[in-house]
């Protein structure tokens, strides 16, 4: 885009998303003002309004945009892929999707806010998709799927508490050794 060009309103709305769900990482729904999200996006607060009606409904489309960004990472890393090699391809590409800490901790939000309705709302529409995303792609069973979202619950814990450089016995055990060096699956063949 050229200097001067002026932005469409989807364009400013993307961005507004995007600071959005940096801010919201943060500080989480409570705990983040408009203020700052409309600073960070280069926008004045009232414009903000013009782009989403309230704060809930700005979270509420940054719910939304995470999931999305985990969804389209899956389908990227497993395209061409099946079974076991799809699942394998999904994990990997999650463990480098959460190394951006804040998609990680706007997720984490997203479920502490569940209490509200229409957060709760959103959070089950998106992890709904991801779960059929996974079915879809691995073509596992569903105990096989349970234990891959149980493994990236997991991971999320050990990365947003930094336990695979914590120096604690506990800690090491979070880490399973088949996270370390490979995922493996209920389905796969045992050798």
């Amino acid at each position: 885009m050229s200097p001067g060009a002026r932005l469409s309103a989807d364009e400013r709305r993307e961005i507004v998303l995007r600071a959005a769900l940096v801010e919201f990482a943060r500080g989480g729904l409570d705990g983040t003002s408009t203020e700052t999200i409309a600073h960070r996006a280069g926008i004045s607060q009232p414009y903000l309004f013009r782009l989403f009606p309230n704060k809930k409904a700005l979270f509420v489309a940054t719910v939304g945009l995470c999931f999305q960004r985990v969804v389209d990472a899956f389908e990227d890393a497993a395209e061409g892929l099946a079974g076991e090699d799809a699942m394998v391809a999904m994990a990997q590409a999650y463990t480098k999707l959460i190394s951006d800490r804040d998609l990680l901790m706007h997720q984490l939000q997203a479920y502490a806010s569940c209490g509200d309705p229409d957060i709760r709302a959103a959070a089950r529409d998106g992890y709904g998709r991801l779960w059929e995303t996974v079915q879809r792609i691995g073509g596992a069973t569903d105990d096989t799927v349970r234990q891959f979202f149980a493994y990236g619950m997991l991971w999320n814990v050990v990365t947003a508490m930094s336990l695979d450089s914590y120096d604690a016995p506990w800690a090491r055990m979070c880490v399973p050794d088949d996270m370390r060096g490979g995922l493996q699956f209920n389905d796969a063949p045992q050798s």
